[in-house]
């Protein structure tokens, strides 16, 4: 089975979060950027890669993914920066 990611996009203002599932990551997150995935992501900017995480089969990551989007957006906040205090676009860490 194919590795999964699970991932949270923000837009500039760090004022909307976005939980997401995929298995390739780079092509997904360059997607949002351009603005190739209508609904949700497209309509609030939200094109910063703030968080993400490998897990190996895609039927967990998820389950992971539920697991993030069924909690706060405080505990969303906390998760983000026990990785990523300065909230940087973590993007160009993915396509290197």
């Amino acid at each position: 089975m194919k590795q999964g990611f699970v991932y949270i996009l923000t837009n500039h203002e760090n004022s909307v979060l976005y939980v997401g599932v995929t298995s390739n990551l780079i092509k997904r997150i360059y997607e949002h950027k351009n603005k190739l995935c209508d609904g949700f992501t497209s309509r609030y900017h939200l094109t910063k890669l703030v968080y993400y995480e490998s897990i190996d089969d895609m039927l967990s990551a998820i389950a992971r993914e539920k697991q993030i989007k069924g909690g706060s957006r405080k505990k969303k906040i906390e998760l983000i920066k026990s990785v990523n205090p300065e909230w940087k676009d973590l993007y160009g860490e993915i396509v290197r």
